[in-house]
């Protein structure tokens, strides 16, 4: 057989391949059935009482963007495929990376001091798979951010905020669409 017969069979082979692969794994890590078409994600109540004042609508608002970024899901207000529910149970600004300062020459110890500060967010998630409930749970996901001891919670950007929430919500996602 010359290599020209040999690459027909191939080419076949590989259509075959991505065709039975593209029907329940995405290349960016999802693992949805192609029956799923949709997801709702309801407004995140912030149990904490902490926070800014605009902090649910921030987390329900990027977690909509993440799941539509990476999934061909429509976000639906309610009543999808799937469903998520969330709770920010806490939100808590900590010192962290607790240090002693040296002592100078002949003195005493000085009192110990934070060498940064913590931001922690904790969200307690409901997720209803509605076609395959065994996937369904409820459970939390927690995520921080050290920031350098001069910076106090009033100085917290948007932009610091993100951070934590790009790993929460990652954390979640894989969770739910990505079965790691």
């Amino acid at each position: 057989m010359t290599l020209k017969t040999y690459r027909l069979p191939f080419l076949l082979l590989q259509v075959c391949l991505l065709l039975v692969l593209s029907g329940c794994y995405s290349f960016t890590g999802t693992n949805i059935s192609p029956e799923v078409k949709s997801i709702s994600i309801s407004n995140f109540n912030n149990a904490s009482g902490q926070g800014p004042a605009n902090l649910q609508q921030i987390v329900t608002e990027d977690f909509k963007d993440y799941f539509q970024r990476n999934t061909s899901l429509r976000v639906l207000p309610q009543a999808g495929d799937l469903q998520i529910q969330g709770q920010i149970m806490s939100y808590t600004f900590s010192p962290a990376a607790i240090q002693r300062p040296d002592a100078p020459a002949g003195g005493t110890v000085g009192l110990d001091q934070a060498g940064a500060n913590r931001l922690t967010i904790v969200v307690q998630i409901s997720y209803t798979d509605t076609k395959v409930p065994t996937n369904n749970f409820d459970q939390s996901f927690s995520s921080f951010y050290d920031f350098p001891p001069s910076k106090d919670i009033n100085q917290i950007s948007r932009a610091d905020l993100n951070i934590i929430l790009d790993r929460l919500i990652y954390n979640v996602f894989t969770k739910t669409v990505a079965n790691w």
